[in-house]
């Protein structure tokens, strides 16, 4: 089938399931991105071909050759979002179409075909309802879904490759950081940047996160849960965290965030964060915000709350700010009223339980 064409799914069920029993054990602790579910999803490309071969399969290892492109060249992006079990015993996901095009932008961007955007939905749906009992219950609970998609194709040369494999892997989770919702306390990373003007940091891939892991050593190591990276050109300019965007909440209740300027992943819940707050008659700005005013503005007073957003951990309240010369609180160290409130409404909507103004609950059943 070509790219365009629908695409019909082979279902191939487990043979050897997770016993009902032992899935009810996982589930009652999760953590996250450990558990996997009994399938996958797998559809493959080949120029000439187009998307073809689309199945619900057993989860199993992925057969691969050493001279697979990807292992060379990184032609690898991936999506990530959540299904939840809603309050009248539904399962919704939150804005997947929202995914679907920024996975098709990060294609494009790694030179790689894009996935027509209703065959990407069509795979989520069928993993959910092949794997629906694997949701856990909870307010924390969700199930993790994460599509990607590599260069496959055997060869050894600088061009983009002709065959892609395409899959999607879910797994149950809780709280992305142990111990529930708390003020977490970032490290401004003085010597490393995400991305630089021209790159891939609007791209959601894998290089990206891998130029990242250094960095956030480096937090670890300073006793922080995040590394907060500034721009690549003056060092000045706050960019976003390892793994997640970043808004200001400021005294007289507007929200700024750094604006997309093609070094910042276009966030999902960046994106929602802005239509909420401007809905509860915050003033919203996309304007740069640099540490140097990050700092004085936490010393004065005017800058009251910051958080962090991304599909893993909704938002996050920013406690503490490291960085080599010192260390400055946000707010006292507590979360803020703003960030809390906006966190509540976002976890209402996404769970199919609080009014959904702008139609972002998609309903799986």
């Amino acid at each position: 089938m070509s790219g365009g064409d629908k695409l019909d799914f082979e279902i191939r069920p487990n043979p050897a399931p997770v016993s009902a029993a032992d899935r009810a054990a996982l589930l009652a602790n999760p953590g996250f991105g450990r558990v996997f579910t009994d399938h996958m999803v797998t559809i493959r490309y080949a120029d000439g071909k187009g998307w073809y071969d689309a199945r619900v399969e057993a989860r199993a290892p992925i057969p691969m050759d050493p001279a697979a492109a990807v292992l060379h060249y990184a032609q690898e992006i991936f999506e990530g979002m959540k299904a939840y079990r809603s309050g009248d015993g539904g399962v919704t996901m939150f804005r997947p179409y929202a995914n679907a095009a920024r996975f098709a932008a990060s294609a494009r961007r790694m030179a790689m075909p894009t996935l027509p955007e209703e065959t990407f939905v069509d795979s989520l749906h069928r993993l959910i309802e092949v794997d629906r009992e694997w949701i856990p219950e909870g307010e924390d609970g969700s199930l993790y879904l994460r599509p990607f998609m590599f260069a496959s194709e055997v060869f050894l040369g600088v061009r983009p490759a002709n065959e892609y494999l395409y899959a999607v892997i879910a797994s149950p989770v809780g709280a992305y950081f142990s111990g529930g919702v708390r003020p977490v306390t970032v490290w401004v990373s003085p010597d490393y940047t995400r991305a630089a003007p021209g790159g891939t940091g609007a791209a959601k891939c894998g290089g990206n996160y891998a130029a990242s892991l250094v960095a956030q050593a480096e937090a670890i190591e300073h006793g922080c849960d995040q590394v907060v990276f500034l721009d690549a050109v003056e060092r000045r300019f706050v960019d976003e965290l390892g793994g997640m965007n970043i808004f200001f909440v400021y005294d007289d209740g507007t929200l700024v965030t750094p604006p997309l300027t093609g070094t910042i992943l276009p966030g999902i819940t960046r994106e929602s964060v802005l239509a909420l707050a401007a809905g509860a008659g915050h003033r919203v700005e996309e304007q740069p915000v640099t540490f140097a005013d990050w700092q004085a503005d936490a010393a004065s007073g005017r800058l009251r709350e910051v958080f962090a957003c991304g599909t893993a951990a909704v938002i996050t309240p920013i406690g503490t700010v490291r960085f080599p010369d010192g260390e400055f609180l946000i707010g006292g160290g507590e979360p803020g009223r703003v960030t809390m409130a906006l966190r509540q409404q976002l976890v209402d909507i996404q769970r199919g339980n609080a009014p959904d103004p702008h139609d972002w609950v998609h309903r799986v059943f």
